[in-house]
């Protein structure tokens, strides 16, 4: 897992050019539009995030754009890249539940924990569906992970991949995580195919090693693919090629979804327009007194101008049904 990432495509012009050069070639790009929305992106394997991310990015010709949290290489399925306002609600798909579907090859570990890395050690595989069942319920829950040394968490300013290239095994702190879910969907010896939904942070990789080893015969990951993230899903996700083959940039932008695809798990809030306009200037609103409609239950709730169903960011409500701005976007 990683912190959110925004990109921003770099000047294919070389800094020696003469400036004049460079005008003209800056006269020739297609200026910049805004692009709000989220695109579901079914990443490929062999693809970085940020790479994915560059390439949609390109393709709307968009000033800004983030992801939700990488997946490996290595890894495929759903990546929701979020472009212009809704980047401000990209954190809450970090903090969320993501789901996985994952296949472990028992018997075999690599360096890495998956693919990509070169076998370390072989055994024999001699398990049965009554002890993978065993052990697989040994993961549920809470448990804790040591993150690998093949991951993105920097020490001093270094991923630790890098140590890792490097021949260089650094000491990390275990980490709490939880595994809501773990299914076993699949057993033909040696692979072990299952389903997980965790808390974030949660390394897949680490798991199939952790289960090997719980088995006695050692694992790594042969395929991961990420299904859901928080309440989105693969359902209406597109490869780039399908993204691509969308049209012209208008006509992919009506394939990401608004702004609010993001918040749809949190109450609204439908505010007349003097009220939304004091929403967005900053100001705490008693909802009950100027007699708006409140959800039940306080907390975080998206919140809207009911003239227009014009999204104007997330609020929370507090006590005695107030009101208060917490994210608000510039296009409404």
């Amino acid at each position: 897992m990683a912190d959110n990432t925004t990109a921003d495509d770099a000047s294919a012009i070389p800094a020696d050019q003469p400036a004049r050069g460079k005008k003209r070639a800056q006269a020739q790009r297609a200026p910049r539009l805004p692009v709000h929305g989220v695109l579901l992106l079914d990443k490929p394997a062999g693809l970085s995030s940020n790479d994915a991310l560059i390439r949609a990015k390109r393709m709307l010709n968009a000033p800004k754009a983030g992801h939700t949290g990488t997946l490996d290489p290595f890894a495929t399925g759903l990546l929701p890249l979020c472009f212009g306002e809704a980047t401000k609600f990209s954190q809450d798909l970090l903090e969320a539940d993501k789901t996985y579907e994952a296949v472990v090859h028992l018997g075999v570990k690599t360096d890495t924990g998956d693919t990509e890395g070169a076998i370390i050690a072989e055994r024999p595989v001699e398990t049965g569906l009554e002890q993978i069942e065993a052990a697989l319920a040994r993961f549920r829950g809470p448990i804790s992970q040591v993150p690998p040394m093949h991951s993105a968490l920097k020490r001093d300013g270094k991923p630790l991949y890098e140590y890792a290239r490097a021949g260089i095994t650094l000491e990390r702190e275990a980490r709490d995580v939880i595994i809501h879910r773990l299914e076993l969907l699949d057993y033909q010896a040696p692979m072990l195919t299952i389903r997980v939904t965790c808390s974030k942070g949660t390394y897949i990789r680490v798991l199939g090693e952790d289960i090997g080893d719980v088995l006695g015969c050692g694992a790594h990951l042969n395929a991961l693919r990420r299904t859901g993230v928080g309440p989105l899903t693969l359902d209406g996700a597109m490869t780039l090629e399908q993204f691509e083959a969308a049209g012209e940039t208008e006509q992919r932008k009506a394939a990401l979804l608004p702004v609010d695809g993001l918040l749809q798990s949190f109450p609204a809030v439908q505010l007349p327009d003097e009220l939304a306009r004091r929403f967005l200037h900053g100001q705490r609103l008693p909802l009950a007194k100027e007699g708006v409609a409140a959800p039940e239950q306080l907390g975080r709730v998206r919140v809207y101008r009911a003239s227009d169903a014009a999204l104007l960011g997330t609020g929370l409500l507090q006590e005695y049904a107030i009101l208060a701005p917490e994210r608000l976007v510039s296009t409404a």
